[in-house]
């Protein structure tokens, strides 16, 4: 076998933690950012998808230069897997400089045309998070790329530290300006932009130990490798588009969300922060998938591809359920925490609920079960089933129930899940039929 069971338990242990200090701290953010009025938490949450949409981009790139580090590593070569290191932090930093700059320049026109009409306290909070946490986005592009070499390795622990550094950083900064200084907003955006960058800079610093399977090169190369680029990129660039498209929908969708009102904006912000917590072992263990099924594809064994496949479903299926029924359960006291008004807290029980039950159904087959096709290099497929999804089920369905069947907010969330289901079935039937293993090629 490539993976012991004690590697495997080192790999995904991490991983879980690692993901539920960050839906942790989200929600203690949108907790602190509350004290500041339902204005706040609504102008944070709109931003907060135009970052996701750009974050989502160069981890996305950052995920194509692990898996081909890992294909690398399956086939013991070293030499090649620290290039791949190399190109990936190049490329991130580079590309995220230059989309930090134009998120700056056209902050206006995006917040104006993006979201439309929205209450002059909530822009204003709006205005202020994107500039501030604009300057955060090369940051955490180059964090995520470290971060991805690291899980490629088999190594999510060293993630894991600098996640809880990360995140003990952003919640002391949040206590300190938001209720200390009492800056709003502003405070924290400048908690959230300081802790990117310390953990940036503690990520290259350990990438640079040549102790590392993977790690990169001292003196650092400057340089562009069209070659390493390009298989980077194939895998890099649909990924990326599929992510981005994702969320590109998910931003035009708050179009609709924000006419509902602010109580529906903010119930809509605190059920999609607490959700995250419903389909964290989801996120983990994809990631630990995308990790383990690259190294079983470079090293050409499909067989324990399927056996770990199927191991960690069956773990993601069972850890989501238990979650679902514990958040299904105890929906109105962790909506209490939030301080919403009466009408924002009983939609936002509704929102969770729902999610809940979807959840465990067939979210893991939506977007855990492609990690292995990525992994195997069959990337166009799962890009054009997600785009194909997103723009027919989600957003048009959105529209239709909410401003023909009067739906509101609810009405989103049901395209939602339908489009989750959509995509459970085609990839499932993809995957059963095999036709991912055909993608890789030495």
């Amino acid at each position: 076998m490539l993976f012991t069971k004690e590697q495997l338990r080192k790999l995904v242990i991490p991983l879980l933690v690692e993901q539920l200090l960050a839906v942790a701290v989200g929600m203690i953010d949108v907790v602190m950012i509350s004290a500041a009025g339902e204005a706040s938490v609504s102008g944070v949450s709109l931003v907060d998808n135009v970052n996701v949409l750009l974050i989502g981009l160069f981890s996305a790139l950052a995920t194509g230069g692990a898996v081909v580090a890992g294909q690398y590593l399956g086939q013991k070569d070293r030499e090649d897997a620290c290039k791949a290191a190399n190109q990936v932090i190049l490329f991130v930093a580079v590309s995220s400089l230059a989309v930090m700059l134009l998120l700056l320049a056209f902050h206006r026109f995006i917040l104006t045309r993006v979201f439309g009409r929205i209450d002059a306290d909530v822009m204003a909070a709006a205005k202020t998070y994107l500039i501030i946490t604009g300057f955060s986005i090369p940051p955490l592009a180059v964090y995520n790329g470290g971060a991805a070499l690291f899980r490629a390795m088999g190594n999510s622990k060293v993630t894991m530290w600098i996640s809880l550094l990360m995140n003990c950083i952003n919640a002391a900064g949040n206590a300190i300006l938001i209720y200390g200084v009492k800056i709003g907003v502003a405070g924290a955006a400048i908690a959230t932009t300081f802790s990117r960058v310390v953990a940036a800079v503690i990520v290259i610093v350990l990438l640079l130990n040549q102790n590392n399977a993977i790690h990169l090169t001292r003196p650092f190369e400057f340089r562009f490798h069209r070659k390493m680029i390009h298989k980077i990129l194939y895998i890099g660039i649909p990924n990326g588009l599929e992510n981005s498209i994702f969320q590109l929908g998910k931003i035009l969708i708050l179009s609709l969300v924000s006419v509902c009102g602010t109580y529906a904006i903010a119930a809509n912000a605190v059920a999609g922060t607490i959700t995250t917590l419903n389909i964290l072992p989801g996120t983990a263990l994809g990631l630990a998938m995308l990790s383990v099924i690259s190294v079983c594809v470079g090293a050409g064994d499909y067989e324990q591809a399927k056996f770990y496949t199927k191991k960690l479903m069956v773990q993601i299926h069972i850890y989501i359920g238990v979650i679902s029924l514990l958040l299904f359960f105890c929906t109105p006291l962790i909506v209490k925490a939030y301080h919403l008004s009466p009408q924002a807290a009983e939609l936002a029980e509704k929102l969770l609920r729902y999610h809940a039950v979807c959840a465990m159904l067939f979210w893991p087959e939506s977007f855990s079960l492609p990690n292995t096709l990525r992994a195997a290099n069959d990337v166009h497929f799962t890009m054009g089933i997600s785009v194909f999804s997103m723009w027919v089920f989600r957003i048009i369905f959105s529209y239709l129930l909410v401003n023909l069947f009067g739906m509101g907010v609810f009405g989103v969330w049901i395209a939602m899940t339908i489009d989750w289901l959509f995509r459970a079935i085609v990839l499932s039937i993809r995957y059963i039929r095999g036709k991912w293993k055909l993608k890789y090629v030495k």
